[in-house]
């Protein structure tokens, strides 16, 4: 089994900052991506942003320039810096986290969320 948990949400204003974390751990034999995503009431879950385990990243157009990812390989964790935060990016943020279990077995897991509320 291999968990993900997420941490650092809560509530801020408009043009402050947060930042995430999210820890993977169990039977990891390799992490191929890391990621963010988001989703706001009503709306779909979405990409906010992810990282390869080369460092390859990839953001939404929506936080390209205020959001940045990074990871910790040896700690199997990721970040989300999100600096200049808009009401428009309250939404519950997941982390996910794919690769391969010892005996090559794939995952593809999901955290449980972590709330983030920016007040105008």
């Amino acid at each position: 089994q291999v968990q993900v948990v997420e941490s650092g949400g809560g509530l801020v204003q408009a043009g402050g900052s947060l930042r995430l974390s999210c820890a993977a751990s169990g039977s990891i034999l390799s992490i191929d991506a890391m990621g963010w995503y988001r989703q706001a009431p009503g709306k779909q879950r979405e990409l906010v942003a992810v990282i390869t385990s080369g460092g390859t990243t990839n953001y939404a157009d929506s936080v390209k320039g205020r959001f940045t990812i990074s990871r910790d390989n040896a700690k199997n964790t990721v970040y989300l810096q999100m600096n200049t935060l808009k009401p428009e990016d309250t939404a519950v943020y997941y982390c996910n986290a794919r690769g391969r279990r010892r005996l090559g077995v794939p995952y593809d897991t999901w955290g449980q969320g972590t709330q983030v509320t920016v007040s105008s």
